[in-house]
């Protein structure tokens, strides 16, 4: 064996067979500071659970909220606010949301109070091209009063590019790119949205809504008296696809009407959730409880919000109750601490102040599309004008169908026509 040593004997190193050996102080250090580093990471990240957790900060107190809700609004998922975050936080979360259902309670439609700003605001939208319609030929004047929302600028190019569309005069105008494969047109509202269908001769207006983290579908149906409540034909038994009793009753266009009871994710649409009805006829044991809402349409073709324990009304027709309203004669009624702000599917029924129905769906827990709550949702129905509004049973159940296909889809992939319904919101055809 051969030893050497190299410098001096405070910093030598001894070398062994032509092996170099490091000090044991090195080798120590560096364990040391393996252990600080771990130290250090732990530390952090426990100051950042501390901080999304208790923290009071607007910013990080609204995410958070957003993520309990998230998590208990569907049973499969409550572990994800349960597992991670302390009951405390979590059951504060909840009693807000108890207090924002006991806030809607005595809150009820009356077709009086804000509707005439709500048109101020239509005529406000549409006051630049008012002048200029009133010149034109009748057939376009009509067309361009009937659907308000359609910027005439977008219009009239995509008209130039495509004249057959107008072939057959602008009354008959159909134009439809909603498929779930489709892109939509080159047309868009005065709001800045784009349109995805026009349909003249039915009075349907399909657009395309998008914001942070989410897309969905406007429907705007210009014959209020031409919307009902249709049961499926297997109600008791099991539901049946919105698109399907559509067609069973010469509708046109359909969405989600009332819930069920879904025993776990299980449920087929037979056991229908609180009370209903379709053309006169009830459904349903009893209504839903305290806090919950119903929202009726009467025989003079206008949806009226009342609280889903109050008496049913005499001049009723259909009827479906679920909760929260929206916003009801023309004021909304939800904000960020309501309580249903969940990133979730959503599906909307409201009327606006030119009466038009509006039908929104929002596609959720997809890649393309995770869902929002329902401010977001008012938001967009407040920019066309909307008077009344009640959130529907959404999740999977979440869905919109138009001319024979389905224009949003459902949050499961694996149900291209999504979940069998007890019933469905379904504006039928001209006649």
């Amino acid at each position: 064996m051969s030893i050497k040593l190299f410098g001096n004997s405070k910093n030598a190193r001894i070398v062994k067979n032509g092996k170099k050996k490091e000090p044991k102080k090195k080798e120590k250090r560096t364990a040391l500071d393996r252990v600080v580093a771990v130290f250090l990471v732990i530390v952090m990240l426990e100051a950042l659970y501390c901080t999304a957790v208790f923290s009071n900060i607007s910013f990080i107190a609204k995410y958070r909220t957003i993520w309990i809700e998230t998590a208990m609004s569907t049973m499969s998922h409550h572990w994800l606010a349960t597992y991670f975050i302390p009951p405390a936080v979590v059951n504060a979360v909840t009693e807000q949301v108890d207090e924002a259902r006991a806030a809607q309670v005595g809150v009820n439609s009356s077709w009086n109070k804000g509707e005439k700003d709500a048109q101020h605001k239509n005529n406000y939208h549409n006051a630049d091209q008012a002048e200029e319609i009133e010149q034109l030929p009748p057939d376009q004047a009509e067309f361009y009063t009937l659907f308000s929302e359609i910027d005439r600028d977008s219009m009239e190019d995509y008209v130039k590019k495509n004249p057959s569309v107008t072939a057959s005069g602008w009354d008959k105008i159909y134009i439809n790119e909603a498929g779930l494969d489709d892109e939509g047109t080159d047309i868009y509202t005065v709001q800045g949205d784009q349109v995805l269908a026009i349909d003249a001769e039915n009075g349907v207006l399909l657009i395309r809504v998008r914001g942070s983290g989410y897309r969905g579908v406007l429907a705007l149906a210009k014959d209020s008296s031409r919307l009902g409540v249709f049961a499926a034909d297997s109600l008791g038994s099991y539901g049946a696809h919105a698109g399907d009793i559509a067609e069973g009753h010469n509708g046109i266009l359909s969405m989600t009407a009332s819930g069920f009871i879904d025993n776990g994710g299980a449920g087929n649409g037979g056991n229908l959730a609180g009370y209903a009805m379709c053309n006169g006829v009830e459904y349903g044991k009893a209504h839903m409880n305290w806090g919950n809402k119903r929202i009726e349409l009467h025989e003079d073709n206008l949806f009226y919000i009342t609280d889903s324990q109050a008496e049913v009304s005499d001049e009723t027709t259909d009827a479906v109750e679920f909760t929260p309203a929206l916003i009801v004669d023309g004021e909304v009624i939800v904000d960020e601490n309501c309580g249903w702000n969940a990133i979730n599917p959503r599906a909307i029924i409201g009327q606006n102040a030119n009466h038009d129905i509006m039908m929104l769906v929002i596609e959720g827990r997809l890649t393309h599309s995770l869902g929002t709550g329902v401010v977001e949702c008012a938001g967009i129905l407040e920019e066309y004008n909307c008077m009344q509004a009640m959130n529907l049973d959404g999740g999977t159940s979440a869905i919109m169908w138009y001319d024979g296909e389905y224009v949003t889809q459902c949050s499961n992939e694996a149900l291209p026509e999504g979940r069998t319904l007890p019933n469905a919101f379904v504006y039928q055809r001209a006649e």
